[in-house]
């Protein structure tokens, strides 16, 4: 089984919105595909935000992934949040998740990211459990959020 993650492009947005969909669904969060497609557009056409990538295996889309980029003096530069990582589920437990984190800590060193954040639904433990398998560990601050508009 080969997997591959192919940098989103313009062209890729109706498919990407499509997983979202999908991924969203599980945890019924609401999605405006409009609004989705419009975010994909401002997203890859500033390198400045972060990157995107489909994940395909034997050539079939089944996935996708998206890190953000942060500026953080406590950090001493620029790290990342990986905002999504959505894989169908025919493509859950064959290792591929597995795959992608390290794709995606790869893309890191190269791109010279300091830290590696990430959030996680308290009930989604088969992610959990693959999080802290490749080394990510549990951090203790409270993550808050204020709604500006």
């Amino acid at each position: 089984m080969s997997t591959i993650f192919k940098p989103l492009t313009k062209a890729d947005i109706p498919e990407a919105v499509t997983l979202m969909r999908d991924f969203y669904a599980i945890d019924n969060y609401h999605i405006d595909p409009a609004t989705s497609e419009a975010l994909f557009t401002e997203f890859i056409s500033n390198d400045n935000l972060g990157k995107a990538w489909l994940i395909y295996s034997d050539n079939e889309l089944i996935g996708y992934t998206i890190i953000t980029f942060i500026f953080s003096f406590e950090y001493k530069g620029r790290y990342a949040f990986l905002d999504e990582l959505y894989l169908s589920e025919k493509a859950r437990g064959k290792g591929i998740g597995k795959q992608a984190i390290e794709f995606i800590k790869a893309e890191a060193l190269k791109l010279k990211l300091k830290v590696i954040y990430l959030e996680v639904e308290n009930h989604n433990e088969n992610a959990q459990k693959l999080y802290l398998a490749q080394n990510f560990t549990v951090h203790h601050r409270k993550m808050m959020k204020y709604i500006v508009a």
